[in-house]
C-alpha cells in the first residue's frame, strides 16, 4: 500500500511538472500587460486578436500545418513498405539499411539541415516548400518506421501465410490482414511525426524565407528582438490545437485502443 501510494505521488508530481509550464504560458497569454507576466495582471484576449490579425502568423501556422501533414503522409507511404521488407526478408546489408533509415533519430537536425542545404544547392532545391518537405520527411520517417516495424511480429506472419493459402492476393492480404494489425503503430508514429515536424526549428531555419516561414522559425526570429505576450498567445494557440487534436483522435480512433494493441 505504501509503495503504491508513493508511486502515485511521484506520478502526480511528474504530471504537474509537465503541465505547469503550459499553464504559465496560457496565463501569460491572457495578461493585460505589454510584457510577459504570471500570474496575469488582468484578463484579455487582445494578444490572440493581434496574432490572428497578423497575416504573417496565419501564414506561418498554415505552412507548418501543411508541411507537417504532407511530411507525415509521405513518411507513411515510404516507411510502411520499408518496414515490411525489413521484417519479412533477409538480404545482404539489411542491418546497414535499417541503420541508415533510423539515423535521423540520432543525427542533430541542424547538421541535417546544413547538409540538405548544401546538397539541394546543386539542384536548385533550396529555400522553397519542396526543400522543406524533403527535409521534414527525412527526419520524421523513422518515427513511423519504428512504430510499424514493432508490430510486424512472427505471429502475424502466420496470419499472412494463412491468407495466401486461402487464395487471397498479396494486396488483399495487405489491406485485410497486415494493415489492420499495424494500424495502431502507423497512427502512433504519425502523431509523433506530425508533432516533430510541426515544432522543428533547427532544420527548417536553413530553408525558410521571409515569405515562407514555419511558426517555430517565426517565433525564433521574433524573440530575438521583442518579447511580449504575443509569443505566449501563439504558443497558447498551439497548445489548444494540440489538445483538440488529441481529443478528436480519442473520439474517432480511441487512444486507449492504440495502447492496448501495442
Amino acid at each position: 500500500m505504501i509503495g503504491r501510494f508513493l508511486i502515485r505521488i511521484v506520478s502526480w508530481a511528474l504530471l504537474a511538472y509537465l503541465v505547469l509550464p503550459l499553464v504559465v504560458i496560457l496565463g501569460a497569454s491572457l495578461s493585460t500587460t505589454p510584457f510577459l507576466a504570471f500570474p496575469p495582471e488582468g484578463i484579455t484576449l487582445d494578444w490572440y486578436r493581434k496574432m490572428m490579425a497578423d497575416p504573417s502568423y496565419v501564414s506561418s501556422f498554415a505552412t507548418s500545418t501543411l508541411l507537417a501533414g504532407a511530411a507525415t503522409i509521405l513518411a507513411v507511404i515510404m516507411t510502411v513498405p520499408a518496414a515490411l521488407a525489413l521484417a519479412r526478408f533477409s538480404f545482404p546489408g539489411k542491418a546497414a539499411v535499417s541503420s541508415i533509415l533510423m539515423s535521423p533519430l540520432v543525427l542533430p537536425h541542424i547538421v541535417l539541415g546544413a547538409a540538405l542545404l548544401q546538397f539541394g544547392a546543386y539542384f536548385g532545391l533550396t529555400r522553397n516548400f519542396l526543400a522543406l518537405l524533403v527535409g521534414h520527411t527525412v527526419i520524421v520517417a523513422p518515427f513511423v518506421l519504428r512504430s510499424a516495424f514493432a508490430l510486424l511480429t512472427p505471429e502475424q506472419r502466420a496470419l499472412e501465410e494463412a491468407s495466401s493459402d486461402l487464395g487471397a492476393r498479396p494486396w488483399t492480404t495487405f489491406f485485410l490482414v497486415v494493415l489492420p494489425q499495424i494500424r495502431p503503430g502507423i497512427v502512433t508514429g504519425s502523431i509523433f511525426a506530425f508533432i516533430s515536424s510541426f515544432i522543428n526549428v533547427e532544420l527548417s531555419i536553413f530553408n525558410t524565407t521571409a515569405d515562407l516561414n514555419t511558426i517555430p522559425v517565426k517565433l525564433f526570429n521574433y524573440v530575438q528582438y521583442t518579447i511580449d505576450p504575443t509569443i505566449a498567445a501563439v504558443s497558447g494557440a498551439t497548445i489548444i490545437a494540440a489538445v483538440l487534436a488529441i481529443v478528436i483522435l480519442d473520439l474517432t480512433i480511441g487512444l486507449d485502443m492504440l495502447s492496448d494493441r501495442e
